[in-house]
């Protein structure tokens, strides 16, 4: 039954894009199977703050892309629309496996997922939402789950290996946040003991937040060119970009707060690691232009954003066995 209160989802069009809507008195979620079971809406109704930073570009659907070179990148980045995307079996940059290759990100965040209904009542609903890659021999699915009366998003993921041959992955959450949540002072809060590895090299043109090396300890890192730069709060539009992997999480949590906050909560032995991008209006070229003020804090089984073939070089990547599965529970819930 069509319900206008408690516990409720509505199945929705959006640009073209099947899209499903979970929503309770204090939350409304708004996921797209047609476009990577995507969340391209994660709002507090009662403040009417949406947490997720969307991209100037908008939602836009890959089975539409039909101009333009033929590129790794591109491939994700052009139908970019900001939000939170599953990650898998790949991380970052463009990357070969075993003779395949894998574009910026995977697979999995371009491909349609089939999607069904599991709960729909006053007290709950849930959809479960499903897809195999295409290049390796993975089955992935996940479960969205809201309850009546609260301020949390529930995530049951699981990852599983049809073949018969031991396989790596790299697994992560795409999260992103930005405005009218992410404002300069937010402040950022993770468990004692977490430390700073800086990437490589720089991502952008303009230099760095995090001078190279380490591993340094959070929050307070050497600053690129000098000084030093607190990685907890959120700086001004024009801060340099920079990507950081943030690691030794004895519990699988941060917090990130303004005015109101979200805390994400997961399972740390799976995925050891979170991610910091930092993309701040400093980058003026492609596919930024300037444009983008986000902070995106990702759990990750693996490092650096590469790709696959770096994971495995390095022993970050995750070992499926023949037939596994891995199973992922992960929470965001807001704080008030």
């Amino acid at each position: 039954m069509r319900r206008n209160w408690a516990a409720r989802l509505r199945h929705v069009t959006i640009d073209g894009l099947r899209a499903v809507v979970l929503e309770n008195e204090r939350l409304r979620v708004t996921v797209v199977p047609d476009k990577g079971g995507d969340v391209v809406e994660f709002l507090h109704k009662p403040t009417d703050t949406d947490f997720v930073w969307l991209s100037p570009q908008g939602l836009r659907d890959p089975r539409d892309h039909l101009q333009g070179a033929a590129d790794d990148v591109a491939q994700f980045v052009d139908h970019y629309e900001g939000g939170w995307q599953e990650v898998f079996p790949s991380g970052g940059a463009p990357s070969e496996y075993r003779g395949a290759r894998l574009a910026q990100h995977g697979e999995v965040s371009g491909l349609p997922w089939e999607c069904e209904v599991v709960s729909d009542s006053e007290e709950e609903v849930a959809v479960r939402l499903r897809v195999r890659t295409r290049r390796l021999p993975y089955a992935v699915e996940k479960v969205f789950r809201l309850r009546s009366g609260t301020m949390a998003l529930e995530i049951e993921g699981r990852a599983s290996n049809e073949s018969g041959l031991p396989l790596h992955a790299m697994w992560g959450q795409h999260i992103v946040y930005g405005l009218p949540f992410l404002r300069p002072g937010a402040r950022i809060r993770l468990p004692e003991g977490v430390t700073v590895i800086p990437h490589e090299s720089a991502i952008g043109p303009g230099g760095r937040r995090v001078q190279a090396g380490g591993p340094w300890q959070w929050p307070v890192v050497p600053a690129d060119g000098g000084g030093e730069t607190d990685l907890s709060v959120v700086p001004e539009r024009g801060a340099p970009s920079d990507i950081v992997y943030l690691t030794g999480f004895d519990e699988g949590w941060y917090e990130i707060s303004g005015d109101i906050g979200m805390r994400v909560e997961w399972d740390a032995t799976l995925l050891p690691y979170l991610w910091m991008w930092q993309e701040l209006g400093a980058s003026t070229g492609y596919p930024w232009w300037g444009r983008v003020y986000t902070v995106g804090l990702e759990p990750f089984s693996s490092m650096p954003t590469d790709g696959l073939a770096a994971a495995v070089a390095n022993g970050t990547a995750l070992t499926l066995n023949p037939h596994e599965t891995k199973e992922l529970r992960l929470r965001a819930e807001v704080l008030v």
